[in-house]
């Protein structure tokens, strides 16, 4: 099984805000984060790390440059930048030749235990696709998703209603039918991933959403404190 990391964004509020390491290597606990993702995608299986970084950050393409030669699973890194985490996900679809993979972007922060029951859980699914969900909300702009009663994903939605329990977690498993509604998306001139996980649901893709007790996003300095307490279970 093939995992893909998004680590193309430029972290510009975490440099506003004074962190000098690009978002990938910003230290959670000591580790840096592009490294414990790492670490856990090659406990729970993978065959192959598919990252892609943007061209602006040498210190980032160094250090993984460096993990690339020391892993244990094999890496493959791509360097570009590009306009939204969907063209993102789009340079890593071109590496990705599994029919389940898993996709997260670098700062999505979560517990490794509840990611391995759900990792587990995908591999055994004939559904398209398992999106982790949280009801815990400290984002700027959560995405917002509807589901039925057992869990299978309804829509995506900027704004909640009675229907949304949950927000996106930024943490994906998809098949290969995803990688076909992707490539539709970039044909059509759609952009953001929320619109592409829009589009999963309007192609009639089978989606189910799997909570999370609690997933935190690094977007600001202050974050970097919370995601340590939450790991370290001080929160």
């Amino acid at each position: 099984m093939t995992f893909a990391i998004i680590a193309a964004g430029e972290g510009s509020r975490l440099s506003q805000e004074g962190v000098a390491l690009p978002k990938p290597l910003v230290r959670l606990n000591g580790t840096p984060m592009i490294d414990r993702l790492i670490q856990i995608f090659t406990h729970n299986g993978a065959d192959k790390i598919v990252i892609i970084i943007n061209n602006e950050s040498s210190i980032a393409k160094e250090h993984l440059q460096r993990k690339q030669q020391s892993s244990e699973v094999p890496i493959e890194l791509i360097i570009k930048s590009t306009p939204s985490s969907m063209h993102s996900f789009y340079e890593l679809s071109k590496k990705i030749s599994d029919e389940k993979f898993c996709l997260t972007t670098v700062d999505t922060i979560f517990r490794e235990k509840e990611f391995a029951a759900f990792i587990e859980e995908f591999k055994q699914t004939q559904l398209d696709g398992y999106m982790a969900v949280t009801d815990f909300i400290d984002d700027e702009k959560p995405l917002y998703i509807s589901t039925d009663a057992r869990q299978n994903i309804t829509g995506f939605h900027d704004t909640a209603n009675p229907e949304c329990k949950f927000i996106s977690g930024g943490i994906y498993c998809l098949t290969q039918a995803a990688i076909r509604t992707l490539e539709g998306c970039m044909e059509k001139g759609i952009s953001r991933m929320r619109n592409f996980q829009r589009q999963l649901v309007a192609d009639g893709l089978h989606l189910k959403a799997y909570p999370f007790h609690k997933i935190v996003d690094v977007d600001h300095a202050g974050d970097i404190i919370k995601a340590e307490a939450f790991l370290n279970g001080t929160d």
